[in-house]
């Protein structure tokens, strides 16, 4: 598997190092390994989800008639 540095990782995803780091730490990025200090990404992981935010609906549109 290859693996890419939370920097490239953050580059990617349009996110801070921080947050990657924070991900990775919290288990969202599944296959990321800590080497030493510092967090491997598998270069094919997908984005995780920010958990900051629900997940809104999309609104339904009402009709009159």
């Amino acid at each position: 598997m290859d693996y890419i540095s939370v920097k490239e990782a953050a580059e990617k995803w349009c996110i801070t190092g921080r947050m990657v780091n924070d991900h990775c730490a919290a288990g969202r990025i599944e296959g990321a390994q800590k080497i030493g200090n510092m967090w491997a990404v598998p270069k094919d992981a997908p984005k995780p989800a920010d958990g900051r935010r629900k997940q809104a609906e999309k609104p339904t549109v009402l009709r009159r008639g």
